[in-house]
């Protein structure tokens, strides 16, 4: 009978290990798996960047042997038929520094749009934030249905594409005599509603035992958003630092229609306009407009994620 339970209990822990080395190998599987899904799909984002900063290094011949069927016109100015592949490249056959050269020094007008950039979102991303932090302390401290009220048409017009208001933005602009201006611009930038209502919400999460502890220490309501709330908004402020200045730096309709003058065009509507024959350049003065977004976004990585995943109140 002993032996009988001896036989027993070994097999029950035969199957438990059998059971347990299974389990082992599906979730290293499943690991596995994941790995090369996440992969691919890295690979997929990362390979049109990569290529452009590599291409950026090839000769102006190498690009147009490579890649001359794809920008090639006919004599009326139409697209060329691609009847071959394209050989894409993610090596030089030979480094050169060549298109950089051109960009840099022989050819300021790339320099001159890249300023024009950072005057247009600079502005707009410190008096963005300056508004929304302000206007966010507001919506998170005081109730009542006129709050609801204009709190509710913000998000409608942070739902709005910027397509729908460019005709009043144009139409006001001009009313206003800013129109051809940076002003025009920057001031629908500067009021956009997207950070006062991500700051909202983020300093609504705020405790309010916090807020009070600071009121009996006799604190008035400018010590309590200058010394209580902007600290723990710091994560929320670099997010949307961040975004909006991505956001922005991207910006296409706005310097087309609200800009009759191309010296004032940003960098972004510029390069759309690289011809043919300058697609070297394109690829070297693509990689130098990335490297703001990029330094940026590498740099407020963490803060990013902060200002997403806290939840308010006092960290330890």
């Amino acid at each position: 009978m002993k032996k009988q339970k001896n036989q027993t209990a070994s097999q029950f822990e035969k199957r438990a290990k059998r059971k347990a080395r299974r389990k082992r190998f599906n979730h290293g599987v499943r690991i596995v798996i994941a790995t090369v899904v996440a992969a691919f799909f890295a690979f997929m984002f990362l390979a049109p960047i990569v290529l452009t900063i590599s291409n950026s290094f090839m000769s102006a011949s190498e690009i147009s042997a490579n890649y001359g069927t794809v920008f090639a016109t006919t004599d009326t100015g139409g697209k060329v038929y691609i009847a071959e592949k394209v050989n894409l490249k993610f090596i030089p056959d030979m480094v050169s520094f060549s298109q950089y050269i051109t960009v840099l020094f022989k050819s300021p007008d790339y320099l001159i749009k890249f300023w024009n950039s950072v005057i247009l979102v600079g502005p707009i991303v410190i008096f963005q934030l300056t508004v929304a932090a302000l206007a966010s302390y507001g919506f998170a401290r005081y109730e009542g249905k006129l709050r609801q009220i204009v709190f509710f048409l913000y998000i409608i017009l942070m739902l709005m594409p910027y397509q729908v208001t460019l005709v009043p933005n144009y139409l006001v602009s001009d009313w206003l005599n800013i129109l051809d201006t940076k002003w025009s611009i920057w001031l629908p930038g500067i009021f956009s509603p997207f950070a006062v209502y991500l700051l909202t919400k983020f300093m609504r999460r705020i405790p309010t035992a916090v807020i009070e502890a600071a009121q009996i220490d006799g604190a008035g309501e400018w010590s309590i958003f200058r010394l209580v709330c902007l600290p723990l908004c710091k994560g929320a402020m670099a997010s949307a630092a961040i975004l909006v200045f991505i956001d922005y730096w991207n910006m296409v309709e706005q310097p087309l229609i609200l800009l009759s003058d191309p010296e004032t065009h940003p960098l972004s509507v510029f390069l759309s306009k690289i011809n043919s024959g300058e697609v070297g350049l394109a690829f070297a003065v693509a990689t130098i407009y990335m490297v703001p977004s990029l330094l940026v976004f590498l740099y407020g990585e963490e803060y990013l994620v902060d200002g997403i995943t806290y939840q308010g109140g006092i960290k330890g």
